[in-house]
């Protein structure tokens, strides 16, 4: 822990919701956390709590313990690695961040040593992922019904199985739209400037398909296609 500051910012984690409303878990760290403070004469000034996987790199509950700590030059502190993040690349830009960071289950490890323990963490984690895909694979095979598909698992739940299917429908929509937007991005300003200039969709088409350009199905542009990329550039 830094010698120039006796004020500690606590990050817990919890990977459900139900963890999260139920305190399973996220006790237990606060303790860790706080004996590791009365152990070094500190003080827990501000705790934040995710509800987050620990493979998700987009944490806006520690963005905020990361930004809290570096304003008042306190230490974060995190009651296990594994509570700070399984991917190097993520525990990486907090190293850089600047922010003093202590885990309390090694907390005199150096940032080469944390860096370590992080890449084992995220070994481990993807391990895991892979023995349940196998193990749900080989279900599958042998015709187990899994999840939602097992007989009367939607019994007496029927408008919240329609509710998911009008949400995934949704984030299929969105999900399209956004991969599309993504795949044109590059050609927005050629077909449009072409378009202004008073150029035919068929037009542009021909000069797409001239340059070697095909669409997100591997096939030549015709009008129709050059239309909506038109639309889509807005």
């Amino acid at each position: 822990m830094s010698e120039a500051t006796n004020q500690i910012i606590a990050y817990y984690r919890v990977s459900t919701k139900k963890q999260g409303a139920s305190g399973l878990g996220l006790e237990g760290q606060k303790a860790t956390v706080s004996d590791f403070a009365n152990r070094n004469g500190a003080m827990v000034v501000y705790g934040y709590t995710e509800v987050e996987s620990g493979k998700r790199k987009d944490r806006p509950e520690l963005a905020k313990a990361i930004a809290h700590a570096r304003r008042n030059k306190a230490t974060l502190v995190v009651a296990k690695l594994d509570r700070l993040a399984r991917n190097v690349a993520f525990l990486s830009a907090l190293m850089e961040s600047g922010a003093d960071f202590v885990c309390c289950d090694n907390p005199h490890a150096n940032r080469l040593t944390i860096h370590i323990l992080a890449a084992v963490a995220e070994d481990e984690a993807k391990r895991i992922s892979d023995r349940t895909k196998a193990a749900l694979a080989a279900a599958k095979a042998r015709g187990t019904l899994l999840g939602s598909a097992r007989p009367g698992h939607w019994e007496g739940r029927e408008d919240r199985r329609l509710a998911g299917l009008q949400r995934a429908r949704k984030v299929a929509v969105e999900t399209i739209k956004e991969n599309a937007q993504q795949a044109y991005a590059d050609l927005f300003g050629v077909v449009k400037s072409k378009h202004a200039e008073g150029q035919t969709l068929q037009a542009i088409a021909d000069e797409l398909n001239e340059q070697g350009h095909r669409t997100r199905r591997g096939r030549s542009w015709t009008p129709v296609q050059v239309m909506r990329v038109l639309r889509r550039a807005g």
